[in-house]
């Protein structure tokens, strides 16, 4: 037999040539009401259950592919905002080091302490929808082609079947024709031909009507057969499928709204971080602007009050004798203070403060150097380490609280 391409002969062509023409012809012969069409309201119904179904699970994959694309554009801008944040945010400002940590945190936060490497809570995020909400509908739908695939096979077979139901039933038609048109011939034969011919020539045309009749009959129970295997398949298994559809969704989305209170729970977090340090910073700019508009020049003039002085003086034995397990303290030590703002020292006699200093606030040899407003103090780290004195400096009182 003549081959006319890779596995394909030229019979089986013409076959199939033969089948797509007849199923055709079938189609316009239903449509031109010429020939009844085997109709199944209930499994026309699965069918639209099914297309609706796809339908709506792709555009679910195509919306999910694109909130990752958006959850990825949010990344990249945060990160912006992050590294404009760090880059702009001055050394002298509140909690330099703070942001520093912060900004590091945003970009790279650890989540789990078990692993030795980190990951950002972005590329986390992401990477759990991916992992179980995408690729969970990406299976899902992977069983949808082969499905769709089968049903448009049964609808080829059902319009093979109606072909090959209704040329038999034509054939049961007309073999009464067939019948009373060989009787008509025998009886012309009888007149032409000698008589021991005209049974074998009866005969030959009887065998010719039965070998069709038969031959139609043997199409139509295959035909038959191939679309009820088809059929009853797809009626199992497309109701299944349709039921599938619930848990899959509650799955999908179960997992996406656990991702996602789980990302905004820990960014919310970080973001309250954020948050705190930048009223702190405000806060410290309004109240140094404040301190220093109120704050009095040093030597404008000498302390005019001394009773201030006294009240500090009298404070001292009771501050003694709750450090006297620190050790030895400084002469003239009269109590302890905390920095609550930053001081930058303008002189060289003052002291720079940095928020949380705790100072050793020391007694005036001469109250009368002492100006309004302004202390004497010596770091109480410096003290511890070097007992030395030499490093005390004034600094405005507002600038801290007593401890």
């Amino acid at each position: 037999m003549a081959e006319t391409g890779k596995g394909v002969t030229a019979g089986k062509l013409a076959l199939n040539v033969q089948k797509r023409l007849s199923r055709a012809q079938e189609k316009v012969l239903q449509k031109l009401g010429k020939a009844d069409e085997t109709r199944d309201t209930a499994f026309e119904e699965l069918v639209s259950n099914f297309n609706k179904q796809m339908a709506e699970g792709t555009k679910l994959q195509k919306d999910l592919k694109a909130y990752l694309a958006a959850v990825k554009a949010m990344h990249d801008a945060s990160r912006r905002l992050q590294d404009c944040l760090a880059d702009m945010y001055e050394p002298d400002w509140f909690g330099k080091g703070e942001m520093d940590t912060l900004a590091e945190e945003l970009i790279e936060k650890e989540l789990d302490y078990n692993l030795e490497d980190t990951d950002t809570l972005w590329l986390d995020y992401h990477q759990n929808i991916t992992d179980k909400s995408l690729l969970c509908m990406d299976t899902y739908l992977l069983q949808f082609p082969e499905i769709k695939a089968r049903l448009a096979k049964r609808e080829r077979k059902l319009v093979d079947f109606d072909s090959a139901r209704h040329h038999f039933s034509s054939l049961q038609k007309g073999k009464k024709k067939d019948e009373a048109k060989i009787a008509k011939q025998a009886a012309l034969l009888e007149m032409a031909a000698p008589s021991w011919a005209q049974g074998l020539i009866s005969a030959h045309q009887v065998a010719q009507t039965n070998l069709s009749y038969n031959q139609a009959e043997e199409d139509l129970g295959r035909a038959q057969k191939i679309f009820e295997e088809l059929n009853v398949e797809l009626q199992d298994e497309l109701p299944a499928l349709w039921d599938s559809r619930v848990g899959v969704y509650v799955g999908t989305f179960q997992s996406l709204a656990g991702q996602q209170e789980k990302f905004h729970r820990e960014m919310s977090s970080l973001s309250q971080n954020l948050n705190d340090i930048m009223t702190k910073l405000e806060e410290q700019r309004q109240l140094k602007k404040d301190a220093t508009a109120a704050a009095p020049k040093k030597g404008e003039g000498a302390k005019s009050e001394e009773t201030n002085h006294s009240e500090s003086a009298g404070s001292a034995p009771k501050s003694s004798a709750t450090d006297s397990s620190n050790g030895e303290l400084p002469p003239g030590f009269l109590y302890k203070v905390k920095a609550v703002h930053e001081y930058t020292s303008t002189d060289n006699d003052e002291l720079e403060l940095n928020i949380g200093d705790i100072v050793l606030v020391l007694a005036f040899e001469n109250p009368d150097e002492q100006d309004d407003g302004w202390l004497l103090g010596l770091k109480e780290s410096h003290w511890m380490q070097k007992k030395d004195i030499s490093a005390k400096g004034v600094f405005p009182e507002n600038f801290t609280q007593k401890v």
